[in-house]
């Protein structure tokens, strides 16, 4: 009997990628390609569609490279929330102040609308209570307002479409111009309700001066809504079928944005011993930066914390999400800009060398007979938002602090500022969790997935400081497998997308709290929190006349 599989496609800040999936949630095969960033001033960066499609057609045919076209049941794709333009002939359009159409798309982390976000900020519209009180400048109306008062009159006077990354993905395998209410309801300011009432906030446009774009019923931004895994239109195109080797009207799924794909690949997740309702689980996806998701039964109103936001991940459920703007990033910037470093990675070759602090600090603390690595960052203490700060605080203007550095360069000095470094981040985490509890969250489990997955100190961390269990997923590649879900959905192989879920969402191993550890890290969160309010009043000091 020949086996049926779906194809996830994952497109992060750095790179496409591609997956085989099985039917029972294994990801059998995967294939990475690079994609382009331009950075051509600071916090600006750029991308181009045509170098992504091309990434995603040569990841797909890879990861079907020997496979029966007809067992392919469909395709699903995620993608990073960045903002993509094309004029009224769906042609790339340059929204960089190059005139380059290559480079058409406003990548997530790009931070050039921060006047624009505190100008829509100002003006406290309603729309706002479901982004945490505060627009984020790493969303697309402020981004898209960027466009309209600095390059109105190439990319906003000729723009035909406004897509999100992951709807331009669909929109390309398809030919059907469709949105994902997951991208729209969580970065576009969509509405969305329980009532089935779905709709652009006509007044919130009209107040930001953005109202041209419900001309055509909204066309340039999104006429026709779907939830995520919907089938978009007839499937595959003949045209896009023929290049991948796959069969035409093979069914492809409304898409997801990247985080969201995984905390989708994770939520079903099952272990014995733990809480296994949606709405006690806080999903990790961790890579450049974190996203921290979890789901309730009713609205859920958290200061800071975007959402809620219905049937954004699970159907009829509603999303809060919060997120820390830099973690594996900011991780390898400590690491990389150390003197100690270039000399570490030179002697060790091919090994990581993240693993080989973790080791390290291991030595240091046998030998200064501590229980824990965690003790010997005791008078070491980092506050990590040199991004700005995402959640809860809501403010991209945070900058990060260090205290307690001495005049070492040696390689212990590195081991123990990357050290102080994840514990500081999972002090982040905590905030996010605490913020959430005292809202009406009951969050009894972590699960985490991405690169610092794989991180055995962060993730051990994240589970002393936050005093919660931690599971990591058998099947490490859950955003692929989040994509796979939503390709399951759309081919109603399971039936729905709860059925999906559960039939390919797997087991995981936990990691459980050091209970020892626990006044410590309430100690350090303690001074965590003093070096925000201690930010703020260096402010005031300066700021003062």
């Amino acid at each position: 009997m020949a086996l049926d599989f779906f194809i996830g496609v994952d497109v992060g800040t750095g790179s496409t990628r591609a997956g085989l999936v099985s039917t029972e949630g294994k990801v059998l095969r995967t294939a990475v390609t690079n994609i382009k960033t331009w950075n051509p001033a600071l916090d600006y960066y750029e991308q181009s569609s045509e170098d992504i499609w091309s990434a995603c057609v040569k990841c797909i045919k890879e990861v079907t490279k020997g496979v029966d076209p007809k067992n392919i049941k469909g395709i699903g794709f995620d993608a990073t929330c960045s903002l993509v333009c094309f004029d009224k002939e769906g042609r790339p359009l340059s929204v960089s102040s190059t005139g380059e159409n290559t480079r058409n798309v406003i990548l997530w982390m790009d931070h050039r609308a921060k006047e624009e976000a505190k100008e829509i900020n100002s003006k406290n519209h309603q729309v706002l209570k479901y982004v945490g009180g505060k627009i984020s400048l790493e969303m697309e109306t402020p981004k898209l307002l960027w466009l309209k008062k600095n390059l109105s009159e190439t990319c906003w006077r000729e723009s035909g479409y406004f897509f999100d990354l992951p709807d331009f993905l669909t929109w390309m395998a398809t030919g059907n111009d469709t949105r994902s209410l997951c991208s729209l309801v969580c970065k576009w300011t969509y509405e969305a309700s329980e009532d089935g009432t779905h709709k652009w906030n006509t007044s919130y446009f009209r107040e930001i001066g953005l109202e041209d774009l419900g001309i055509n019923n909204w066309k340039k931004i999104g006429s026709f809504v779907q939830n995520p895994g919907s089938p978009v239109g007839n499937g595959l195109s003949k045209e896009v079928a023929e290049e991948l080797g796959l069969t035409t009207g093979t069914p492809v799924g409304t898409s997801m944005i990247d985080a969201h794909a995984g905390a989708l690949g994770m939520i079903g997740c099952s272990v014995d011993g733990l809480d296994d309702h949606y709405s006690t689980k806080l999903s990790l996806i961790c890579g450049t930066s974190t996203c921290h998701m979890t789901v309730s039964n009713d609205p859920v109103f958290c200061p800071g914390i975007w959402g809620p936001y219905y049937s954004a991940v699970v159907p009829g459920m509603w999303l809060n999400e919060g997120g820390q703007s830099a973690t594996g990033k900011l991780i390898d910037h400590v690491i990389e800009t150390h003197p100690a470093s270039a000399e570490i990675q030179a002697r060790i070759g091919p090994k990581h060398i993240q693993k080989y602090l973790t080791e390290l600090l291991q030595s240091m603390a046998e030998r200064e007979k501590l229980i824990s690595t965690d003790l010997l960052a005791k008078d070491l203490h980092v506050w990590p938002d040199f991004h700005g700060n995402r959640s809860p605080l809501a403010d991209p203007t945070l900058r990060g602090c260090i205290s307690g550095l001495t005049l070492g360069k040696s390689e212990e000095d590195l081991a123990l500022l990357y050290l102080a470094t994840v514990q500081a981040l999972s002090y982040g985490t905590r905030h996010i969790i605490e913020c959430m509890k005292a809202s009406g969250h009951n969050l009894k489990t972590i699960l985490i997935c991405g690169g610092l997955s794989k991180n055995e100190l962060f993730v051990k961390t994240q589970a002393d400081v936050a005093n919660l269990p931690v599971v990591c997923p058998d099947e490490p590649e859950s955003v692929l497998l989040g994509s796979a879900i939503l390709a399951a959905s759309a081919s109603g192989y399971f039936g729905d997308m709860n059925s999906a879920i559960r039939n390919m969402g797997g087991t995981g191993k936990v990691v459980h709290p050091d209970e020892r550890l626990l006044h410590f890290h309430n100690k350090k969160y303690t001074v965590f929190l003093k070096m925000y309010s201690d930010q703020m009043e260096y402010r005031r000091i300066m700021n003062d006349e």
